[in-house]
């Protein structure tokens, strides 16, 4: 088996040396040996468990554990236990399928509160009483609010009134985030549902404007998910190459 220096490995992977140390440090690969003079002994296993802890990081989802799941992959791949490393992937590749079928199903959700009108014999409500009405806490309505996915009128004694648009616009709002779709993402399609009543709201939601900040461009929601799919495909396939190889 063929031995590579750190930076003779950093080069062929295509990271600076330092990151292949902090790969070592956080767990993320094997331990190498040392020669007599302390340099670092690194290996072809080494190189491959680095392009996998890269492949599980390309596309990073948040949201119930997930993270923290490839993580967990990559450190007991390291140990060289690749059958559980496997398994531990598959798991993650159905949460993230499942979490997909979250944002497609909450889409289909909000297509269908569009389309129905609401109990008529709803006109106005006091926050207290829509926070019971759809099981919503109060602070929750405040930072919809104040993010500005809604915009409430009140009455001249300064109470704040929810009428029956705000309430179809609140179960949109609630059907979008328990799918975890983020605030921006679900402003942007708002915004422009508000233009255009018949915008394209999977498109609105996973589609940032060029304008967004960084964190509104990474937030595409299914597009993201299915792009870790993907890529917990291809670890799965390098996780067998590993195993077969050492």
């Amino acid at each position: 088996m063929k031995n590579y220096k750190t930076s003779e490995v950093a080069a062929i992977v295509g990271i600076h040396p330092n990151t292949v140390r902090l790969y070592e440090e956080w767990g993320m690969i094997a331990k190498p040996e040392r020669q007599e003079n302390g340099y670092r002994i690194f290996t072809d296993l080494h190189i491959m468990q680095i392009k996998l802890a890269r492949t599980a990081f390309q596309i990073e989802i948040l949201q119930n554990g997930l993270r923290k799941k490839i993580v967990e992959m990559v450190k007991i791949s390291a140990r060289g236990d690749f059958d559980r490393a496997i398994l531990v992937t598959r798991e993650y590749l159905e949460r993230l399928q499942q979490e997909r079928c979250n944002a497609e199903e909450a889409i289909r959700i909000v297509h269908n509160i569009l389309s129905k009108s609401e109990d008529t014999n709803i006109h106005f409500m006091k926050r207290k009483e829509v926070s019971e009405y759809l099981n919503i806490s109060m602070d929750t309505l405040r930072n919809w609010e104040m993010n500005g996915l809604i915009q409430i009128k009140r009455k001249q004694n300064g109470y704040r009134v929810y009428t029956n648009d705000d309430i179809k616009r609140l179960k949109i709002i609630r059907s979008l985030r328990c799918a975890n779709y983020s605030l921006e993402s679900i402003l942007r399609m708002l915004q422009q549902l508000s233009q255009n009543s018949n915008t394209d709201i999977r498109a609105a939601l996973n589609t940032p404007k060029s304008s967004d900040n960084i964190i509104s461009a990474c937030d595409i929601l299914i597009l993201s998910l299915t792009a870790a799919e993907e890529n917990a495909l291809r670890i799965i396939d390098m996780l067998y190459e590993m195993k077969r190889l050492f």
